[in-house]
């Protein structure tokens, strides 16, 4: 029996309600590529990607499975539709699916909650013999899996690298944290041999860097200094995202610069020790922020920060801090997301029962826009400051500071040059009120 499915990763909507494209996606995902590599003997696997390409709706696939964040729920559910009317079978999975399954359940076959590779082989055979569950949920105790099919998105307009996976989950409990409600504290990792075959077949395609995605790579410092060790005799550039920790391990943070790493994306949150409490994020100290930026910088390694805005104790006042603390600091690549209460999260229970949701439209939630009013300001008041902050640190003066007016410009000039377009892209983005970043 051949059988064929098709991985969709939908897109976004813009303001105006249409589908946002782009001419090249530089993020690719992890999960198609390893999913398709686990499919069972018989059936094939092609990978659509929104942003960059049509979905083909006249499609032979017998199975659609679509995923992505919760930012694109809203369009996985138009196009979930559009593939019922055709007769298709459709399950769906992801993070925002897997808190609210029964939800999501109103509109597919199937839905595959938590991590899927302990899942698909069995979805696969029970569609063979019809008998395709309302859900399946079976935790990973550990990650090991063969090569990802890559080869099915390097012929896509991608960017110069692509994904390879360390681990799963991380220990700390930010309670509006999505990974925390899944993982609840949870770290699983890869071994260190496997990852690097990973690493080495992504070399053997031609790419020169990787993505290492980790929810959070310090949350083992033994295994991410073997793992650095490793790394660094295959020469190549890598990327990843971790807690600001790194900067008080300095043998850590040195062999993850020796050994390629140049850029780390840190979740700094907020400037506000009460907000950050308020977070569940006491172990980060706004005061000590500057030295962490400095620390890391030094080694060789900028950071992409990520920051929310529309926390109870933002107003105005304190947002424009918030901007004069990231011009200070010449952050290579500020981020900044509405703080969004999750679907199925402790945080989104929370706030409903506070009754401080603006609307509980589940599936427009999308972390560029507010829908929690705070004492200080109301949703859309804190939409607005969060655009207000973006068009403030991505003015072209603003950008030139931190890259190409800056020393970084002497000790790393190519890739200042980089980041000084990538800044130039997102700000292209955010005058057209397309949050950089996610897509």
């Amino acid at each position: 029996m051949n059988k064929k499915i098709l991985f969709i990763q939908p897109t976004i909507y813009d303001d105006s309600g249409k589908p946002v494209k782009k001419k090249k996606l530089y993020f690719v995902g992890m999960a198609f590529p390893l999913l398709a590599a686990m499919l069972p003997e018989g059936w094939s696997a092609d990978i659509c990607i929104e942003t960059i390409e049509d979905i083909p709706y006249d499609t032979d696939a017998d199975v659609i499975g679509l995923g992505g964040m919760g930012h694109a729920a809203r369009r996985a559910v138009d196009i979930v539709k559009e593939f019922k009317k055709r007769g298709k079978i459709v399950i769906m999975g992801g993070p925002m699916v897997s808190l609210i399954p029964e939800v999501a359940k109103q509109y597919c076959d199937c839905v595959m909650i938590g991590d899927a590779e302990e899942s698909i082989v069995q979805i696969c055979k029970d569609i063979e013999n019809g008998e395709l569950k309302d859900f399946y949920n079976k935790p990973l105790e550990k990650l090991s899996w063969p090569l990802p099919r890559y080869d099915l998105v390097t012929n896509k307009s991608i960017g110069d690298f692509l994904p390879v996976q360390a681990g799963r989950g991380c220990p700390h409990i930010c309670k509006f944290c999505s990974i925390y409600c899944i993982y609840r504290g949870k770290y699983i990792k890869r071994t260190v041999d496997e990852v690097i075959r990973d690493i080495k077949y992504v070399k053997k395609l031609g790419f020169k860097k990787f993505l290492l995605i980790d929810d959070n790579i310090v949350a083992d410092a033994e295994y991410m200094t073997e793992l650095c060790a490793r790394i660094k005799p295959l020469k190549m550039k890598w990327m990843s995202q971790c807690a600001i920790q790194i900067a008080d391990n300095p043998a850590l943070l040195k062999a993850a610069a020796e050994s390629g790493c140049y850029v780390l994306s840190i979740g700094l949150e907020s400037i506000n020790k009460s907000a950050l409490e308020g977070f569940d994020k006491e172990f980060c100290n706004p005061d000590d922020f500057m030295r962490v930026l400095n620390t890391i910088n030094k080694a060789g390694i900028e950071v992409a920060s990520e920051m929310i805005i529309g926390a109870n104790e933002d107003t105005r006042h304190s947002l424009d801090e918030t901007i004069k603390f990231v011009k200070r600091s010449k952050i290579i690549a500020p981020k900044f997301y509405c703080l969004m209460p999750v679907p199925g999260t402790d945080f989104y229970h929370e706030c409903k029962e506070k009754g401080v949701l603006a609307h509980d439209d589940l599936f427009s939630y999308r972390p560029s826009e507010a829908v929690i009013n705070t004492p200080n300001m109301k949703a859309e008041q804190v939409t607005s400051e969060y655009w207000r902050v973006y068009n403030k640190l991505y003015t072209v003066w603003a950008i030139l500071r931190r890259t190409i007016f800056s020393r970084r410009i002497f000790r790393h000039p190519k890739r200042t040059m980089f980041f000084f377009m990538v800044n130039m892209v997102y700000r292209s983005q955010i005058k057209r009120k397309i949050a950089p970043n996610i897509l």
